[in-house]
Formats: structure tokens, C-alpha cells, sequence
């Protein structure tokens, strides 16, 4: 009993020591941040446990023994002694998860908050403190912007605070310098040179405010993209497909657009944001407020492709412009913003013209529901603020972004924001003492950007040349961009169907029958649109299954129909792009700037994913690249077709001529009348597939549906005329002279009278049939085997099949 006792008062005084280290823990006060010497730009740190972790540790050390102990005597402890032990150990083990930990580690902590100062949100800041705790020395961040010219004040100046903040914190921060976007935009006249001379004056403002440059990069958009072009493009269609039109929709503020006021092209600009993020491998997106939106998309993307590292969202205060009711500086308004080549009488000007108010005013009449609205204002500021003075912004975000700062203001010095804003409400610092002290201090700020522009002979010589073009009217290039495909004479092109691991026979037919009808004297073309299958989600997403279905279908036509593939030329349209990557996509974003968004939705709606977008984006592109004289289509592509000859309408296009559009029957494969077959998935013997064996011909064959004198829906009949009868082929009937004999048919006309009549019935005719489809599919069979490519290609789309198949047993 003594020793039962002693085991029990131990155990409770364990309990509560532990119990008392961990509230120990939560009300100590925080450890001082330790900073690196100041000879030294970066903090570093020392890995060490969590206290917490430690604490956790312990507590299931308690929690073993006294399991161990009840398990040698059960009366060792009770009940309730073990819950409560193992209560405190799963609360100990919550906190020890929770990410915020790593800030014990007073270097991470300094790290977290000299990073975390640059942003007015962080999503999240568990994240982040994990992210430089693990890569104290090594994370990345990012921001982008496109070479137009001008540079405004808080881009320059509060751009360049933060990033040293952030490189001193020990990361690596890469400017993505838009110049393809801007040649895309037709910046600078369309001339990338000049853009790229644009960007390099910018990168020079930069050095002259201070950014220190040891760890930062200029990434330039035009070299990445085009030398990566598989790697960037095959990013975006993946966004582009896992994403739907309605969630790229709430992206238009990074456009300043409504909703409801979209282009086509403007569903592209955010998943090309989005794509920047990934093939940047950035771990920061240390971005603008009106950037948040794109920025979580990035994050939501992760979700759906099974990414676990999401990127970081450090979403920076928006300056407000200088002018009432400005939410935000625009390039477009000189007065709105400080720009950095700014006079100093420009300075004087825009500062005794700004808007300063010292107490909130009455907001206006709410706006007409229909009025054009800057979707940009939505959610610019993350924080209330009813007073919206841009002078107290300049002097909160500017004036003290710069380190060790002070304001000198109506003959007092201030060195914080606080008392500025202070002394400003309560009208001892009056406006015209804010707005001339801001003067000076702007314009100290832009001292040194404009001597360094006066004496450093490359900086000067930049800053000429922009100058020189500014003064210039520069045209852009208006002639029509596109990829050109080298092709010999006119054109007919046919657009093979979208890649299925299960093509049926049917799809092949018709393909044949497309490719047949090809205008005399005009060069047939099969386009296999593998990327567009991609943004589609063909496949489930999966590129190798899409490239072995595609390769496939070639080697099956080719199998089937020797002399007519031998006259067809064969592109594939990821190989065509990546001859100019650049000029095609340009072609494809054109299009969308035509385009309304909901043009291209009414192609095919049901398709709620950006990738049907983009998908037929590109196939505007494709008919460019072709530059086809005419174009053969079954019926149900028809809508895409005539998409792209619009084009050419909307647009005048004359330098290549309008494709005519031939609507070719399809054919069906289908066993069943459509009015038979189930709701949702086929099952696998109601179609005819172009990799099916003889068993299987046979099989399906004896299931279809055949009533003696249907003629209108007889499945066995419309496969006769297909692999038979078409083009001047014959179908015997082998039949017992008692049942009339065999018979020979040449025309699909005689088959059908006789059916009809019922002097041919279904017992004869499906025996026939299953042997002429049997040995039409037969070349394909024996091509699998014999040829390399096929056989790979094959074994492509069956190992697919196989991973579905396991997919689907296991969510069963």
C-alpha cells in the first residue's frame, strides 16, 4: 500500500510540474530578438528544441510509465490520473504543432519580424515562421512588374526598403521584369529592345534609392519563357485546367475590370500570374495589396494539384493617390502619384495640390448599380481607414519605410508616425506645415536617384535614350501575328478529336471521312492539338497517356488507310508552337483581347474550367498557324470552327485568306440507339473501340441492336456502309439457299431496301458485319505488333487504363 502510495503521489507531482512549465512557458515574457553585428546584413540562427516540444517530449515519457506501471498493477494508478496525464500530453502536443513555435528561436523571430513588417497581410504567418526557420539563409520571394516607363514613388522608394528588409532577413528576392508582357501589350511600340532598355533605366532607379543588390535578381520574362517554354506554358494550362472560369473571374481587380466586363484575354493574364509564382519556385509573393486575389488563387491551386508548400502571401499597403477619392496611384494620371524622375517643382506642385483632410468626410450618394466601376477599389486596403489622407500615407509608408528616419515638420522633429498623425488631427501640425515638410522630404528621398542619373555616365546614357523614345510617337507593328507552319500550297485542315485513351471506332471513321473530303488540289493536315487536350483535362490531365492516345490514333488511320495518310501531313501541335513559342502565344492572347469572355463560353459552356477558355483561345491560334484554305469539321465542332473565321472577320484580316468550313457527317460506332443507352458512363460493349480484339468485335457485335426492318436505327447497317460499302467497297451476305442465298451489296441504298423488306435479316446480316469490322481493324492489330512506335503507343494508353482503374477500385 505504501509503495501503491508513493507511485501516485509522484505521478500528480509530475502532472502538475508539467502543468506549471507549460504555463510558465505561455507567460514569460518574450526573449529579446538577437541580431547579427552590424557589420553583417543578415540575421543568422541556432537550431535548438521547443521548450514545448521538450515539455511534450517529458509528458509522454509519464505518460509511458504510468501505462507501464497499470499494466504490472492495476491499482498503481487510477483512471482519472491517466486521463488527466494523457490530456495534458495531447494539449502539450497541440501546442508543439502549432508553426508560431519556431519564434522561440530568438534569430527566426528577429528574421519573422523584420520580414513580416513589409506586409500589411500574411497568409499565413505560421508559414512563414516555419519557412525561415527551415531555409533561414535560402527562401525566395518575388514580385513582378512590366517595363511601361515610369515609376512611381512607392514603387521605387517603399519597393526598395522592403527588399532590403527582406534580404536582410537572409532571403533571395527575384524581380520577374515583365518585358513579354509588355512586347505583348505593344509597349514602346512593340519593339523589345527598347523595353528591355526600359527595364534596365528602372533597375538603375533602384540602385540610386538604396536597394541593396547582393541578393536580388532580375528575371527577364522574355529570355525564361521563351528558352522554357515547355516547362512555363505546360504550368499554365495545368492552372488553367484545375481552375474554374468563376474563380478567375474574382481575379479581374489585377486588370482594374468588372466581372461582367471581361475579355477573353483577361481569364489569361491571372493564370500567367499564377504560373510565374511555380516556375519561379518562389516561397514569398511579396506583392501588392491589389495582387492578393491571383496570389491566393496560387495557393487554391496547390489544393487541387496536391502541392503541400504553398506559397506565401506578403501582400504590401497600397499607397492612395494624391488626388480625392483616388484608392490607388495610376501611371496613367501624372498627378495621382510621385513619380521617381519627378522635378523638384513637379514635387512642390502634386504636394500643395493633394488632397489632405483632417477629419473623416460624408461619403457620397452610393453609385448607380449599372456605373462603370474600377474593380481595382473592391479591396485595395486591408484596413479601415475613414480619414483616406494620402499625405499621412506618404508620410506613414514613404517618409518612415526608410530605417533610423525622422520628419522634421512646423519646426519640431518627429520620429514616428504616430505623433505626426497626432499633431496633424489635433491641428498643431496644420497642412500647409505637413505638406511643406513632405516636400522636402520627397524630394531628399529623390536627391540621390537624380544625381545618380546626372553622374553615372551609364545611367545617363539609359535615362537619354528613354527619354529620346518618349519624345518619339511610336507605332507599334498592327500586322497580324501568328506562327506560321510551313506547309506546300493551300490547306484542308482536319482536327483530330480530343485524345481519349478509348477511341472508338466511330471517331476514327469520321476522322477518315474528314480527311477524305479534302478539296482537290489542297494539301490534307491533321492537327493534333495534344496542349489543348491538356487545358481540357483529357486524360485526367495526364501528358504521356494524352502524347500515347494521339500517337495511337495517328498509327491506327495510318494502319487502316495507307494510301490517304500517305498524302496527309501530320503536326502536332506542341511541336509547332515550340518553333516560335513566342509569336504564338502572342497570336492566341490577340484573340483573346477580341474576344468577349462570354463568346468563347457560348463554345461550350458546360465546361466550368478556365481550360475550355484557353483550349479554344488556342484553337483560334491553331487555325492562324495553319492559315488553312478550307477546314472539314463533323457537326458538333462546327461552333469552334466558325470561332476562329469570325476572327478573321472581327479582325479584317488580310493576309491570309478566310477559311471556308465543310461539316463532314460523323459516324457512329454506337451498338444501341441513343434513346437505349444508360444515363452517365457507356457501358464498355455499347461502342466499338479501335484496340478491341476479335472476342471482343464479336461480342459486342452479337449484343447490338438490330430489329428486322429498322432501318433508321440499325447500328450493324451504318458500320456495313462504313468499313464496306464507302467508297466503292462490297459486302457479300453469306447465306443457305433456303434462306435465298448469298448476296453481294455495293450500295448502302440496295442493303437498307432489303432489310427493310425483310428479305435480309438480322440473323444474316450481323455475322457479316462482325466480320468486315473484325478485318478492318485487323491492320491495326497487326501494326501494334510489327511497328515500334504503335506498340509503345499502345502500351502507353493501356498502362493509363490500368492507373484508372486502380483509382477507381480504390475510392470504392
Amino acid at each position: 500500500m505504501v509503495a501503491r502510495l508513493l507511485s501516485r503521489i509522484l505521478c500528480s507531482f509530475l502532472i502538475v510540474l508539467a502543468c506549471a512549465s507549460c504555463m510558465t512557458l505561455s507567460l514569460s515574457t518574450p526573449v529579446p530578438v538577437a541580431l547579427r553585428p552590424s557589420s553583417s546584413p543578415t540575421l543568422r540562427r541556432t537550431t535548438t528544441m521547443s521548450a514545448i516540444q521538450k515539455q511534450a517530449e517529458e509528458q509522454g515519457e509519464v505518460v509511458r510509465k504510468m501505462k507501464e506501471a497499470i499494466k504490472a498493477d492495476p491499482a498503481s494508478h487510477s483512471k482519472e490520473d491517466l486521463d488527466k496525464a494523457v490530456a495534458l500530453l495531447k494539449e502539450l502536443k497541440a501546442k508543439a504543432d502549432d508553426p508560431m513555435n519556431a519564434l522561440e528561436d530568438p534569430v527566426t523571430k528577429g528574421k519573422y519580424e523584420l520580414v513580416r513588417s513589409v506586409g500589411e497581410e500574411c497568409v499565413a504567418d505560421g508559414e512563414l515562421a516555419m519557412l525561415l526557420s527551415k531555409k533561414p539563409e535560402t527562401f525566395v520571394l518575388y514580385d513582378g512588374f512590366e517595363p511601361s516607363g515610369r515609376m512611381h514613388i512607392a514603387q521605387g522608394v517603399f519597393k526598395a526598403m522592403n527588399v532590403n528588409k527582406c534580404t536582410r532577413a537572409g532571403g533571395t528576392f527575384i524581380f520577374w521584369v515583365a518585358d513579354w508582357f509588355a512586347l505583348m501589350n505593344d509597349k514602346m511600340g512593340g519593339d523589345l529592345h527598347k523595353i528591355k532598355v526600359v527595364g534596365k533605366y528602372l533597375v538603375e532607379v533602384w540602385k540610386a534609392t538604396g536597394m541593396d543588390m547582393d541578393r536580388v535578381k532580375f528575371v527577364w520574362s522574355s529570355d525564361e519563357i521563351t528558352n522554357n517554354a515547355t516547362a512555363y506554358w505546360t504550368q499554365a494550362l495545368d492552372v488553367a485546367r484545375r481552375t474554374t472560369v468563376a474563380r478567375v473571374k474574382k481575379c479581374c481587380q489585377i486588370m482594374g475590370r468588372l466581372e461582367n466586363k471581361l475579355t477573353a484575354a483577361q481569364i489569361l493574364y491571372p493564370l500567367m500570374q499564377c504560373t510565374d509564382i511555380f516556375f519561379l519556385k518562389a516561397d514569398i509573393c511579396q506583392l501588392g495589396v491589389d495582387q492578393r486575389k491571383v496570389n491566393m488563387l496560387a495557393r487554391e491551386y496547390c489544393d487541387s494539384a496536391g502541392i503541400k508548400t504553398k506559397p506565401i502571401i506578403l501582400s504590401h499597403h497600397m499607397l492612395y493617390g494624391l488626388k480625392k477619392g483616388q484608392e490607388k496611384m495610376s501611371k496613367s494620371d501624372p498627378d495621382s502619384a510621385i513619380f521617381m524622375e519627378d522635378t523638384t517643382e513637379d514635387v512642390a506642385r502634386k504636394m500643395n495640390n493633394a488632397y489632405c483632410p483632417s477629419k473623416p468626410e460624408e461619403a457620397e450618394g452610393a453609385k448607380d448599380a449599372d456605373a462603370e466601376l474600377d474593380a481595382g477599389l473592391e479591396s485595395m486596403h486591408l484596413t479601415a481607414d475613414a480619414l483616406k489622407n494620402p499625405c499621412l500615407d506618404y508620410v506613414q509608408h514613404i517618409i518612415f519605410s526608410v530605417p533610423d528616419a525622422s520628419f522634421e515638420a512646423g519646426g519640431k522633429t518627429y520620429k514616428d508616425f504616430t505623433s505626426v498623425e497626432a499633431d496633424f488631427l489635433s491641428g498643431a501640425l496644420p497642412e500647409a506645415g505637413l505638406k511643406e515638410a513632405l516636400v522636402n522630404a520627397v524630394n531628399k528621398l529623390l536627391d540621390p536617384v537624380r544625381k545618380h542619373f546626372a553622374e553615372d555616365a551609364n545611367a545617363k546614357a539609359i535615362l537619354a535614350q528613354v527619354m529620346e523614345w518618349k519624345r518619339e510617337t511610336l507605332v507599334p507593328d498592327k500586322s497580324l501575328k501568328r506562327l506560321a507552319v510551313a506547309a506546300e500550297g493551300p490547306v484542308c485542315a482536319v482536327f483530330a478529336p480530343l485524345a481519349s485513351a478509348e477511341v472508338t471506332l466511330g471517331s476514327l471513321l469520321s476522322t477518315i471521312a474528314q480527311l477524305e473530303s479534302a478539296p482537290a488540289g489542297q494539301q490534307a493536315v491533321l492537327w493534333c492539338a495534344d496542349w489543348s487536350a491538356f487545358a481540357l483535362n483529357a486524360c485526367g490531365g495526364d501528358a504521356g497517356a494524352i502524347r500515347a492516345a494521339l500517337d495511337l490514333y495517328v498509327h491506327a488511320l495510318t494502319a487502316v488507310k495507307p494510301d490517304l495518310m500517305a498524302k496527309v501531313k501530320v503536326l502536332f501541335q506542341s511541336e509547332a508552337i515550340l518553333t516560335d513559342p513566342s509569336l504564338y502565344w502572342i497570336s492566341v492572347i490577340n484573340v483573346g483581347r477580341t474576344f468577349q469572355l462570354q463568346k468563347i463560353r457560348d463554345v461550350d459552356e458546360s465546361n466550368e474550367y478556365a481550360g475550355q477558355v484557353v483550349a479554344s483561345l488556342m484553337h483560334v491560334g491553331d487555325v492562324l498557324a495553319l492559315a488553312p484554305a478550307s477546314i472539314a469539321c463533323c457537326p458538333a465542332d462546327k461552333a469552334l470552327m466558325d470561332l476562329a473565321v469570325s476572327y478573321y472577320t472581327d479582325t479584317s484580316i488580310t493576309e491570309i485568306p478566310t477559311p471556308t468550313v465543310n461539316t463532314v457527317p460523323a459516324v457512329a460506332s454506337l451498338l444501341k440507339p441513343l434513346h437505349m443507352l444508360p444515363e452517365g458512363p457507356l457501358n464498355a460493349d455499347d461502342d466499338l473501340q479501335i484496340l478491341d480484339q476479335s472476342m471482343d468485335v464479336g461480342r459486342k457485335m452479337k449484343r447490338a441492336f438490330c430489329e428486322p426492318a429498322n432501318i433508321q436505327h440499325c447500328p450493324p447497317i451504318t458500320l456495313a456502309e462504313a468499313v464496306a460499302l464507302r467508297g466503292g467497297g462490297s459486302l457479300t451476305i453469306s447465306r443457305k439457299p433456303d434462306n435465298g442465298g448469298d448476296k453481294t451489296y455495293t450500295t448502302l441504298a440496295d442493303l437498307q431496301a432489303d432489310f427493310k423488306s425483310e428479305a435480309l435479316h438480322p440473323g444474316d446480316l450481323k455475322p457479316t458485319v462482325t466480320k468486315a469490322v473484325d478485318a478492318f481493324l485487323q491492320p491495326i492489330r497487326d501494326r501494334i505488333k510489327a511497328d515500334a512506335g504503335a506498340k509503345k503507343a499502345e502500351a502507353g494508353v493501356k498502362a493509363y487504363l490500368k492507373k484508372v482503374a486502380a483509382a477507381n477500385k480504390k475510392k470504392k
